[in-house]
């Protein structure tokens, strides 16, 4: 299958550099909008759907392959090797962080740097480790999804959202969770929520923005301080936002901080 059509690939933007842009659980590429189109005149846009959201193709799902991120790792793998032109630098919202990692091992060198938007490795409490969640806290958490995806989206995606004083920002979230398959959202979400990608990530040497809202109920300060201390060529950025989605709410922030670090790779920009 033709990765545009499984993954509904767009391009768009010229640069010497390729800026891919990956999603979290339950949204799609449209939830890049507020961000991605300061970067389309010095950097090659790729903005795509994970295999079960937006408008990827539904027939190219296998609960196997996606029982895992490596699944959706091998996906962005090959999406890097056909449409990267140039350095590479996934930006990978909330889950994507640790699904752009995985495809760093699996294709390296080919991955120039990273941007992670609100990522977590874990995000179950562990001995020292805070992830800001019990594994209590997961199973009800998943509990409820399974028993009432679309009441749950209702509820939960404002509240992820956050953004006081946007309420429409939530209204969005709230959208784009139940446009998703509920089946698919909910193995989705078992594979995000109890996934831990902390081994994964020692020794991962590649340059890496970490972008962190100051107040997120889903990945707090502090496992951004963690990666922050894990990866040595890391750059910690706290974002002046509430809610785990700063890419919508706090999209000027994101951009600024995401200009000083892509500055190495960027084309020339006109004002």
């Amino acid at each position: 299958m033709e990765l545009a059509q499984r993954n509904n690939v767009t391009v768009i933007g010229d640069g010497p550099a390729t800026l891919v842009f990956s999603h979290g659980f339950g949204c799609d590429q449209t939830m890049w909008h507020y961000l991605y189109r300061h970067f389309t005149d010095r950097f090659r846009v790729v903005l795509y759907d994970l295999v079960g959201a937006g408008r990827s193709d539904l027939s190219a799902y296998c609960r196997e392959k996606y029982s895992a991120l490596s699944g959706y790792a091998h996906d962005l793998a090959e999406i890097i090797t056909q449409y990267g032109v140039g350095p590479v630098i996934v930006v990978g919202h909330s889950v994507s962080a640790m699904i752009g990692a995985l495809a760093d091992r699996l294709v390296p060198g080919q991955i120039a740097a990273h941007v992670m938007v609100g990522p977590s490795p874990c995000y179950i409490d562990n001995g020292d480790y805070v992830g800001g969640f019990t594994l209590e806290d997961i199973h009800s958490l998943l509990d409820t999804l399974d028993s009432n995806y679309l009441g749950w989206s209702s509820t939960m995606a404002p509240v992820i959202m956050g953004a006081p004083g946007q309420p429409a920002l939530g209204e969005a979230l709230t959208n784009s969770f139940c446009r998703t398959e509920p089946d698919i959202a909910k193995q989705f979400a078992r594979v995000t929520f109890l996934s831990d990608n902390r081994q994964d990530l020692v020794g991962l040497t590649t340059p890496t923005l970490i972008l962190q809202s100051t107040d997120d109920l889903i990945a707090p300060v502090a496992v951004g301080e963690y990666l922050h201390a894990l990866l040595p060529a890391s750059t910690l950025c706290l974002v002046p936002n509430v809610g785990h989605c700063p890419h919508m709410s706090a999209p000027s922030a994101c951009s600024e901080a995401m200009d000083r670090f892509l500055l190495p790779w960027a084309g020339e920009h006109v004002d």
